[in-house]
């Protein structure tokens, strides 16, 4: 093999092996539980959609997403003038539906103000006895696998403070905000093996009381709300996959080229 084939074979192969090195390491993180596996469209504007109107519901209360705008996430999951809205239509739903919050006058805050909610963290602290963490870069430290399995896993638990825990974050300090609409879940644990002396096996949910929403009815409303969450982590993603084919395109021919520029360089020399 030439100098000029190992260098390119040295160039491609080493960024490909970085990748699945951290991609182990990422994964070999581990949960105690595994994490249920949820397929998240961030090109299904409905379901952006729904998700946003949860968690202004259920979530903004006291989690803020500092690092978005409430125009810009209006744009992006699909109120704009190409779907059928007009501004002032685009403005009305804003003011009715994500904005909550008012400022220093008492006014409600502008469209374009960052997503902060009024949840001091001296009151967070004191009502849970630790701030409340904002969760603009959620879907990105954790994933949508994760958080689609969190806000499934609570569970019943009379020791917490707050009545419920978690089986994907033990010892949660938050309440169980869904739970009217999921029901209550106890946590139960498969059998164990007993010649290896374990006594309990894998653990597991199960429903006792039904809320308002069916599982499968819950399910979406979960996953919409991963939707969001992953969706406000990284606004980017919903038009940089398109720029990343176009740039590998490019990237494959202009290897090529720079090959044959390459060969007609060195041809007088080798």
């Amino acid at each position: 093999m030439s100098n000029s084939i190992r260098k390119w074979v040295f160039v491609l192969i080493v960024p490909l092996l970085v990748l699945l090195i951290l991609n182990i390491v990422g994964g070999s993180s581990g949960h105690k539980v595994p994490l249920q596996q949820v397929s998240v469209d961030l090109d299904d504007k409905a379901s952006l959609q729904r998700g946003a109107k949860y968690y202004m519901n259920y979530c903004f209360g006291c989690h803020s997403l500092n690092f978005s705008r409430y125009n810009r996430v209006a744009k992006d999951i699909g109120l704009t003038s190409e779907n059928g809205f007009s501004d002032d239509d685009v403005t009305k739903l804003i003011k009715e539906n994500l904005i909550f919050t008012t400022d220093e006058e008492g006014k409600p805050v502008k469209t374009g103000t960052l997503m902060k909610t009024a949840y001091s963290p001296k009151a967070a602290a004191e009502a849970f006895g630790t701030s409340v963490p904002d969760l603009s870069l959620v879907g990105r430290s954790r994933g949508p696998e994760w958080i689609y399995s969190y806000l499934k896993g609570f569970y019943l638990d009379p020791s917490r403070p707050m009545g419920v825990n978690n089986i994907v974050f033990p010892e949660v300090g938050m309440p169980d905000v869904l739970i009217n609409l999921r029901g209550h879940q106890v946590l139960e644990h498969e059998a164990g093996n007993a010649e290896e002396g374990e006594h309990h096996g894998a653990p597991k949910l199960k429903l006792v009381k039904p809320g308002k929403l069916s599982p499968p009815e819950f399910d979406r409303v979960v996953k919409d709300l991963t939707a969001f969450l992953t969706y406000v982590s990284e606004p980017a993603q919903l038009s940089r996959k398109t720029y990343g084919i176009f740039v590998l395109l490019f990237l494959i021919l202009f290897f090529f080229v720079a090959l044959a520029l390459e060969k007609e360089y060195w041809k007088d020399i080798h």
